[in-house]
């Protein structure tokens, strides 16, 4: 009886324990249950919050317009053609012409795209003031995303489409038109073309940014180029950081290692006061002196007189390379302050700006002068020659020259 009674009472008691446990995992699931109803509250009541404190947006995108571009632009003259996008109308129609399979868009079911005209509009109208991306935005209707797509996109297509043709070293017919008009404007014979460098100001870059920083104590790169008698590019080679020196440039370079090979020019030669001079370049004292490449006498103090007449002759053809420097920069001024994009894009950007330059050029467009635009001349920073001592045949070219000038 006793064993049995036991029995029950165990029974009992684990019927009490296990209604006990049931009850209290009910009150747990009670008590999250109101916990996560708690948070869905709050959390409903602050998006309530926020959206009655939203900006209720009309429209998903900015309106375009093109009453600017159609209403004013169609009206101008070739004055301001020239004054506001470096070229005339014809010239900017021809160049829309080429661009049109780079930049043309098809109109979407939401909005219609931007125009070729537009696009090259809003790319030259950078190029020639520098001006912000906001700034262009509010000029031409579209939105500041907009402006720099269409910046880059514009750069890449003048670049990969028509640097090649306008910049191109002069062959046959060509080379002889340059090589007489250095004879017949500056009095220079066998001369197909003038070298310099010149810095275009960039914001330093995140790396390596002490490279960049020039003798003239702020951040490029150099734009190494030849020009011919009209002012226009030939050959240009662009992205080594300001503080190297001209004439590493000029070793690491295309120019150089044609030059050095013989296959520059053609092997044509003409014999002056009985020495053969062939056809050359002309540099400033940073240069090396080459066969293929001409500079003055060093300035010792003790140059005779017919020594400075030619380091004056040469001077003088010596600056078309200068003034195209010049012209450029006066022409695009996002040249003569710091290049506001990354570094990668800035020899994309300078080589978009020589372009249209000799196109402009080969196509006589007016140009303004304003000496503030371009800056001081890029001077050498003195005769030194990293490259080593020049060989004995340009020392008797420099010298069968100097005789010819003092004869004329």
């Amino acid at each position: 009886m006793d064993a049995h009674a036991n029995k029950i009472i165990q029974c009992f008691a684990f019927h009490t324990i296990l209604k006990s446990q049931q009850k209290n995992q009910q009150n747990i699931g009670l008590v999250r249950r109101r916990k996560k109803r708690r948070a869905l509250v709050a959390a409903w009541a602050n998006l309530a919050m926020i959206a009655a404190t939203s900006v209720q947006r009309e429209v998903w995108m900015r309106q375009r317009t093109q009453d600017w571009w159609d209403r004013v632009v169609g009206t101008w003259g070739q004055e301001l053609w020239v004054s506001n996008f470096r070229m005339r109308r014809e010239t900017f129609e021809m160049l829309c012409v080429r661009l049109s399979p780079m930049l043309s868009y098809e109109d979407t079911t939401f909005r219609q795209a931007i125009s070729v005209q537009k696009r090259v509009g809003v790319g030259l109208w950078w190029l020639a003031t520098g001006a912000g991306y906001r700034t262009l935005a509010h000029l031409f209707g579209i939105s500041d995303a907009s402006v720099c797509l269409i910046v880059r996109e514009f750069c890449h297509a003048v670049r990969n489409e028509m640097m090649r043709e306008y910049i191109k070293l002069p062959e046959g017919e060509e080379l002889q038109t340059v090589l007489l008009g250095f004879k017949n404007r500056w009095g220079f014979p066998q001369c197909a073309g003038a070298i310099d460098g010149s810095h275009i100001p960039v914001i330093a870059p995140p790396e390596n940014h002490a490279d960049y920083f020039n003798r003239k104590g702020w951040h490029s790169v150099i734009l190494q180029a030849v020009v011919d008698h009209k002012y226009c590019f030939t050959n240009i080679n662009i992205g080594w950081p300001g503080s190297v020196h001209d004439s590493r440039v000029l070793r690491n370079s295309v120019i150089y290692e044609k030059a050095e090979r013989g296959v520059l020019f053609p092997n044509t030669t003409e014999e002056i006061q009985g020495t053969r001079v062939p056809i050359m370049l002309l540099g400033d004292p940073a240069y090396p002196l080459r066969s293929w490449l001409m500079k003055g006498y060093p300035e010792t103090g003790n140059l005779t007189e017919h020594q400075r007449h030619f380091n004056k002759r040469l001077s003088g053809a010596r600056m078309t390379v200068e003034c195209a420097f010049g012209r450029l920069k006066g022409r695009w001024r996002c040249l003569s302050k710091r290049i506001d994009v990354d570094i990668s894009l800035v020899p994309t950007v300078i080589s978009t700006c020589c372009t249209p330059h000799n196109i402009c050029e080969k196509h006589n467009e007016a140009y303004s002068e304003d000496p503030s635009a371009a800056g001081p001349p890029d001077v050498p920073p003195g005769d030194v020659d990293p490259l080593g001592i020049a060989d004995i045949q340009p020392l008797r070219i420099r010298e069968a020259l100097t005789q010819y000038f003092a004869q004329e």
